[in-house]
């Protein structure tokens, strides 16, 4: 058991620094194009100054993403072993398209940063936009190889044996879509929200406020849009959840008892010993309705299902509902932003930078609570129903001072990270256009 702790811990802990990298590294191609866009369309230095400082934040959001990247995938070897003997030749197709998608990205990142009146205008905006859309081909493909744990397709499961292997079933699974449609948005609504929260800030502090407004401008648009889609996407996964994975639904919801017309919860503190959520709020029969479409649908409970096979219920419900709360909360904000379009005055107000400089970490907080919930959600199984976590980790004995290493190794990365952007920050409020 100490072994399989300690081997969560450190997946646990990579896995919540790497998707943050991940994640910027995929979205903020997208601002440099725009603002490259927007320069090359109105000749305006305000967008060629914010385009070529966000290049140097892709720059280094594509290294930082690399390197805990590469890390996590020798983890996988180490810490998974068994996992990786019967899954590789099935997965394994995603992870070679992903490393295909990284080294286009790569080669059209050179020519962006080093192309600036090298190459023509055109062929070098183009670059940037197949930078961003590589980097968003590698999030998707590297969430379809971790979605088929949730729904394993492409083998037959016979004797304990893998048979009959089809790496595009296995690829294409059933829940690869919508998983990977809520991951992408979800990462573009951090990402916009967190960029466009540093630029309010600078706007409240009186700084470069010219240069800042139209960055906040262009990522809380994306930021927004991608708020106001997400729920949608929610509600298929949610779907496909209640269809594959019942167990998880269940314990997303706290929900005990197997009953028609199921309540939806909101909030509740989860008591796992007596079976119940106190200070909830109830609505009637929406969860029924959410999950299948159905007001008087049935939705099982977790004492349908054995002990050894459910999800922690605690840790699971607390995350799915600070993932479901903060959406909200972007959302409105969202709206909010579109609304005060038309209504300038209030963007003279620093209170309105304020409330949009405090949503900054709001999205990662959310993004981060989502990844809880997909992977906690769908213990005690590394791959559902099939193989359990604790038959796939290694038996190597002291992996506790391997977590150690990797602490030290993403922390490392994170202050760099933070040094290097903290840096750029200054040196663009100090820039004059």
């Amino acid at each position: 058991m100490e072994n399989l702790d300690a081997a969560r811990m450190q997946m646990a802990f990579t896995l919540i620094f790497h998707i943050v990298f991940a994640c910027i590294g995929m979205v903020m191609p997208f601002f440099m194009v725009i603002s490259h866009y927007k320069f090359l369309k109105t000749r305006n230095p305000v967008f060629l100054s914010l385009t070529k400082s966000w290049q140097k934040g892709v720059a280094i959001f594509f290294v930082t993403g690399a390197v805990s990247g590469t890390a996590l995938s020798f983890e996988l070897g180490l810490l998974w072993p068994e996992f990786m003997k019967h899954a590789g030749p099935i997965i394994g197709m995603p992870f070679s398209l992903e490393g295909a998608a990284f080294f286009i990205e790569a080669v059209a990142l050179g020519f962006y940063l080093y192309g600036w009146n090298k190459i023509p205008e055109k062929f070098h905006l183009v670059t940037g936009i197949i930078v961003g859309v590589s980097g968003v081909l590698s999030g998707i493909l590297v969430v379809s190889a971790n979605s088929w744990m949730n729904a394993p397709s492409g083998f037959d499961y016979i004797d304990g044996k893998f048979l009959n292997i089809d790496p595009v079933k296995a690829f294409l699974h059933p829940a690869w879509f919508t998983q990977a449609l809520h991951m992408t948005l979800a990462a573009f609504a951090a990402t916009s929200f967190a960029v466009a929260g540093i630029h309010a800030y600078q706007v409240y502090k009186n700084r470069n406020v010219t240069l800042h407004k139209a960055a906040f401008k262009i990522a809380i648009s994306i930021g927004a849009f991608a708020a106001l889609l997400q729920p949608l996407s929610g509600d298929l996964s949610a779907k496909d959840i209640a269809q594959r994975q019942p167990a998880k639904l269940a314990a997303l919801e706290a929900h005990y008892e197997t009953e028609k017309g199921a309540p939806l919860y909101i909030g509740g503190i989860v008591n796992e010993e007596t079976q119940e959520v106190s200070y909830k709020i109830e609505i009637p029969k929406a969860l029924s309705f959410l999950s299948f479409g159905d007001f008087d649908a049935e939705v099982k409970g977790l004492n349908d299902f054995l002990k050894e096979d459910r999800p922690p219920v605690a840790i699971t419900h607390y995350a799915f509902q600070i993932m479901v709360g903060l959406g909200t909360l972007m959302l409105f904000s969202g709206i909010f932003y579109f609304i005060s379009i038309k209504k300038s005055k209030w963007q003279e107000s620093k209170k309105y930078w304020l409330f949009f400089a405090c949503l900054a970490p709001v999205g990662f907080i959310a993004l981060e609570a989502g990844w809880i919930v997909t992977e906690v959600g769908r213990q005690p199984w590394i791959i559902h129903n099939v193989m359990r976590t604790k038959d796939a980790v290694t038996p190597m004995p002291g992996m506790i001072y391997s977590f150690y290493m990797y602490v030290l190794l993403y922390t490392v990365l994170a202050i760099a990270v933070t040094w290097l952007m903290s840096r750029q920050i200054k040196v663009l409020n100090n820039s004059k256009n």
